[in-house]
């Protein structure tokens, strides 16, 4: 008896098997259902161009915040299974020993449980230590099992998350490729101006830097069409960034190479959406020395946003665009199935390969774009 309590006592000073629990399980079932949600709409996008478009984009950003919150989800749920994994294996010999123990003392006839060689002193005080080990080891028994139930409710719940996933990749690329080809062939923008396209290609094959490119839109102006100037001046520090992600690097600092850009570099999942922060005019849109697909938006008088770095580009030169409106596509492969439900098993998060450049411009001069965006979403 004293070598049982001895072990109980060990098994109770030990860390809990079931610390104070978080329900790792109802954010991956959230997420479940944040897809299913993104399905619907996909399938009721309406019929216009303005109205479908806008509806497409919401669906893609539905999917991809309902992708990204499974993988952290599954994340979770990885991490709580180890844990009580390791809990389980670090108090697997002292368990053994106590029912090993146990199992000794249920051969015992009953009344010699409580003889004690020094007397009836001894023997009462162990019937003392029997009543109060009872009430402790079925704690602990119920402890167990609540580990042992959470731990099998966990595997069951990573088996179901991969038809969850399929699904909710399918539909992002169904959504994507829909949203694409509508926002590419949208013609229902108000314009501003005219481009020439002379002029843009002479003023891209003769310029060297962005700054040089930034600072010769003016005249690839063929005739202002509209007096629609969006001004979004008073939304200053409040605008939402183009992309789903996480700033890699902030304004003027430097990458592995030592370059240094008067810009941010966002990283992003493959092929997230890229939104206009604001209503805008777009003063350009197209492949731009090497940063790959290029967007400049005009959001307020003299001032530019440059969203570069982008795998597909949508819209037309002089077109004023809407807040949220698609602007573009990351490039990169989404990763199936199987590699998100493996990178969470390993304790990784979202996968965001892809970086994209945002600048912005006042004047001729570059600034902190995060000056205009908010700094609590980065």
């Amino acid at each position: 008896m004293r070598r049982a309590a001895l072990l109980l006592s060990a098994l109770l000073a030990a860390p809990a098997g079931v610390p104070a629990q978080v329900d790792t399980a109802a954010a991956a079932r959230d997420a479940a259902e944040q897809l299913a949600t993104a399905g619907e709409r996909l399938a009721d996008t309406g019929e216009g161009a303005s109205e479908r478009i806008a509806a497409l984009s919401e669906t893609v950003r539905a999917y991809e915040e309902g992708l990204e919150a499974l993988r952290e989800g599954l994340r979770r749920v990885a991490i709580r299974q180890q844990t009580l994994q390791d809990e389980l294996d670090g108090r697997r010999e002292d368990i053994a020993e106590l029912l090993g123990t146990l199992q000794v003392m249920s051969r015992a006839p009953a009344p010699m449980l409580l003889l004690h060689p020094i007397g009836p002193l001894g023997t009462a005080r162990g019937g003392l230590l029997a009543a109060d080990v009872t009430p402790a080891l079925q704690a602990e028994v119920a402890e167990l099992t609540t580990a042992l139930e959470e731990a099998a409710e966990l595997r069951a719940l990573q088996d179901s998350a991969r038809r969850t996933l399929e699904e909710g990749l399918v539909g992002a690329q169904q959504a994507r490729a829909e949203l694409a080809e509508a926002a590419s062939n949208r013609e229902d923008l108000p314009r501003r101006f005219a481009e020439d396209p002379v002029k843009t290609a002479l003023l891209i094959a003769s310029t060297e830097t962005l700054d040089a490119f930034a600072s010769g839109l003016a005249s690839v102006v063929d005739q202002e069409l509209r007096n629609i100037i969006p001004d979004a001046a008073e939304r200053k520090g409040t605008l939402r960034l183009p992309v789903q992600g996480s700033v890699l690097r902030g304004y003027g600092e430097a990458d592995a190479a030592g370059t240094q850009r008067p810009g941010l570099v966002i990283a992003a999942a493959p092929r997230a959406l890229v939104t206009s922060p604001a209503a805008a005019t777009i003063r350009f849109q197209g492949p731009l020395l090497d940063y790959g697909n290029v967007v400049i938006l005009e959001p307020a008088p003299d001032v530019l946003f440059v969203v570069a770095g982008l795998a597909e580009a949508f819209g037309q030169a002089g077109q004023v665009v809407p807040e949220g409106a698609p602007i573009g596509l990351m490039g990169g492969v989404t990763p199936s199935a199987d590699a998100i439900l493996s990178g969470a098993a390993n304790g990784g998060g979202a996968n965001r390969s892809e970086t994209l450049y945002l600048e912005v411009r006042e004047g001729q001069e570059t600034v902190d774009p995060l000056d205009w965006f908010d700094r609590s979403a980065t």
